[in-house]
Order: structure tokens, then sequence, then C-alpha cells
């Protein structure tokens, strides 16, 4: 296996292409006096929120180095000042533009020495939605310190199966009727039988279950935290439990995203009982032992059955019908991707300091190769990649593979959906059938 020597990755829904690629440079962002005491506002606010609530989810502080981006014009509004001097102070607020080798997403980054939150703009308008946002992201800034820093490129794959995600399905429909129920005891027995439907379903994959733990702890307890600190009261929880599990069922693929789901409606009913749960979970833990012990959840004799036995309360066949379909579509799509990546010329380029921006809501596992990604930003030593459709990923995520170049220049090399920006030094040449990249 190469080693990748450093691996920035973002996860976000957003254009690739068209984007202002100027240089920074003091004193040459053009922005209005709106924008100017809005962002201030937004910065004010929040500050204001955060020192009410003074550390007390997780033992730290989580206001700190912002920067609000806008994906179209690159321009950078930030809270205070980074360490070079190449933001300008405007009014309360530091403005700049964002260097065309970074990736813009809602993550954690380290810039001009300093480790900042990044958030695209534009903001929600609505304040809870605004705050989840925010403290999500603030949560994934302050995770070194909290232990929670080491989960980035693993993925679920059993989810993009077909019992994988009938039996996923079937957990948070068990949960949504926890968060609908209104008595305690209905509520409790629902939440068993979700964690009876994941203890399932990780037994009929017991090699992904340290991925997806992997992805809970990091996706899965940021976003606990921004639903957590939203400002949203007990019933506007709840409502917004269901709708995000609602809205999750329309994602392309689950491998990536379901944490985002899953662990904000367990943590809702454990916070309940202990408001500390939280502060309880290292990088260590397991976080289905941790919960079914919190919810004294044990494995029956006959458990198969025992699932059986319950799955037809949580709609087993309209969502085992809805997978089969899906599964039928899913093996059209599959042909595709081997027709283009293993039955035509490719373009092939290591990895060594990547910096990938990705939405994990589309991407697909394939085969043992790795997975493939309609939509990606690759930025490392050669230049930047940019897909619109479909690039595969190695399973070591130490090369990336796009479909045979259409054009080659010394500076720009174009693809069938991508387009790869060369840095000097860099080429692309003909090895045997395929194209790879190469120092010159």
């Amino acid at each position: 296996m190469k080693k990748v020597g450093k691996i920035l990755i973002v996860l976000i829904a957003v254009s690739l292409f068209g984007c202002n690629t100027n240089p920074q440079k003091n004193g040459e962002v053009e922005t209005d006096k709106n924008q100017i005491e809005n962002y201030g506002k937004v910065f004010k606010s929040l500050k204001k929120y955060l020192a009410k609530e003074n550390g007390k989810l997780w033992g730290e502080q989580l206001y700190g180095p912002i920067l609000l981006v806008d994906k179209n014009d690159r321009k950078i509004f930030a809270n205070e000042p980074d360490s070079m001097g190449l933001l300008t102070k405007k009014g309360r607020i530091y403005v700049g533009l964002l260097p065309k080798e970074m990736n813009i997403a809602n993550t954690a980054t380290e810039w001009n020495g300093k480790r900042w939150t990044m958030v695209m703009l534009p903001l929600p308008e609505d304040r809870n939605e605004r705050l989840n946002l925010l403290t999500h992201e603030l949560f994934h800034r302050i995770q070194p310190e909290l232990g929670f820093d080491k989960f980035g490129s693993t993925s679920g794959n059993n989810l993009d199966a077909m019992d994988g995600r009938i039996y996923l399905k079937l957990e948070l429909e068990a949960l949504k009727k926890a968060l609908e129920s209104g008595d305690e005891g209905v509520a409790r027995n629902n939440i068993r039988n979700a964690l009876s439907f994941r203890i399932y379903r990780d037994s009929l994959y017991p090699g992904e279950k340290t991925a997806e733990n992997a992805l809970e702890l990091n996706e899965g307890l940021a976003e606990y935290t921004g639903s957590i600190l939203s400002g949203r009261n007990d019933e506007m929880l709840k409502e917004h439990y269901i709708k995000s599990i609602d809205n999750f069922y329309h994602n392309r693929t689950f491998v990536r995203s379901f944490a985002y789901v899953t662990i904000p409606s367990y943590g809702y009913f454990m916070n309940k009982e202990n408001p500390n749960w939280n502060r309880e979970i290292s990088d260590t833990t397991d976080l289905t032992d941790y919960m079914t012990g919190f919810f004294h959840v044990s494995v029956p004799a006959g458990f198969k059955d025992s699932i059986d036995r319950i799955k037809m309360e949580y709609g087993f066949d309209t969502i085992a019908k809805i997978e089969n379909e899906r599964a039928e579509a899913r093996k059209k799509l599959m042909k595709k991707y081997e027709d283009r990546f293993q039955g035509h010329p490719t373009l092939t380029l290591n990895l060594q300091n990547m910096g990938i921006q990705f939405d994990p809501r589309n991407i697909m596992p394939f085969k043992d190769a790795g997975t493939i990604y309609p939509n990606m930003r690759v930025t490392d030593d050669w230049g930047i990649l940019s897909v619109n459709d479909g690039a595969l990923l190695s399973k070591h995520w130490d090369k990336v593979t796009v479909s045979e170049p259409t054009m080659i220049t010394d500076t720009v090399v174009n693809g069938s959906g991508w387009k790869l920006e060369l840095n000097k030094g860099w080429e692309v040449i003909r090895s045997s059938k395929n194209y790879i990249l190469k120092k010159k």
C-alpha cells in the first residue's frame, strides 16, 4: 500500500466549475456595506450564544476562527485576522480571497497559521438551521482537542448493499416511531428494536462495523452537537430528527451520510437520561456497544426469528420492494462504470498531499477497486482535478482514475466530465494503453 502523505477531506454538494481563481492580494476584494454588517451580526450573535453555553457540552469552547466563503467568487468573510495578514479588516470583520488550491466546503481547515471553521455561503436564513450548521462545523475544529480526528477516509460500503440498506431503513423507522411517541415506554421499546436491527445488520457485514463506527464518531457526533445546540425546543428537535430521516432516504447512497441521522436521534434520547453521555465517548468507543448497554439491549436466543417477527411493524415489505427495484437499476449503472474504467483507456493520478471535496450523498462502491465519486474536486502537488461525471478513488486513497483524456496541453488536460489543471513541471503521457501523470 502506497502511503498518502496528507489528506484533507471536505464533504459538500457544490458545482465544481466556474469559480473565480484570482490570486489573493490585499485590498482588492470588493464587498458591499450590507455584507460587512450582516456577517458582523452573524459572528456577534454566535459568539454571544456560545458564551452562554460556555463549553458545557464538550468541556471545550466551540467558538473560534471562522471563514465564511462564497463558492462563486471565493470571497472570505472572517471573524478574526489570519496570522499572515492576508485578510483585510473592514468594520468588525476581515475579508479576502480563498486561494484556488483550497477546496470550498463546510469543514475544518488549517490556513495561514490557524485552524479555522470554514462554512460555505449562503448561510441558512432560519436561525435554528444556521446554528445547527455553524455549531456542527465548529465541533470539527476542536476535534483534535477532543481526540476525534482520525476518521477521515472510511466508508460503510455495506450500506450500498441491499440488505445493508434494508436493515438501516428498519432501524431508522424504529427511531422515527420512538420520536413520534409521546409515551416513554413505547419510545424505549422502539429504540430497543432499532438497536436490534443495527445488531443484526452488523452480523451480516461484520467486516464493516469499524468503518460505520468511525463515521458515527466523526460526523455523527458533529451533527449531534449541531442539533442539540441549534436552539430548538424539545418538540422542534423531534420534528427536526424525523424530517432529517425522511430527507435522508432521498440520498442516492447511504455509505457516508447515514451518521448524520443515526447518532443525533439516539443522542437525543440519551441526553434525556444523561446530558453528559457524549463526554463518556472516546475515539476507541464502539458506539453500538455503548448504546446497547445504555438502553439495556441484549441478543436473545433465536435472534433471527425475533428480527423476523418485529420487522413487519416497520414496513419491511415496502422497504424490500423499493430496495429490490434500486438493486436492479444499480446493476445497469455498475455496467456503465465497468465499461469506463475497465473496458477503455484511463488516466491515473497518484496522490501524495491530497485535498478532496465531494458529496457524501451520492458515492458508489465499485467492486474491490474503490469508490465511484460522481462529483469531486481533488488538489495535490500536481494541480487541481475537477470531476462532474464520475471518477474512481482507490480503496486505499492513494490514486484516482478518470476516463481517457480527449485533450492534452502543457497546462490543462480535459476528458469527458473532468478537467485537470496542471502545475508547472507535470505532464500526462501515454503508458501502454492507458495514461499516467508524472513529473517532467
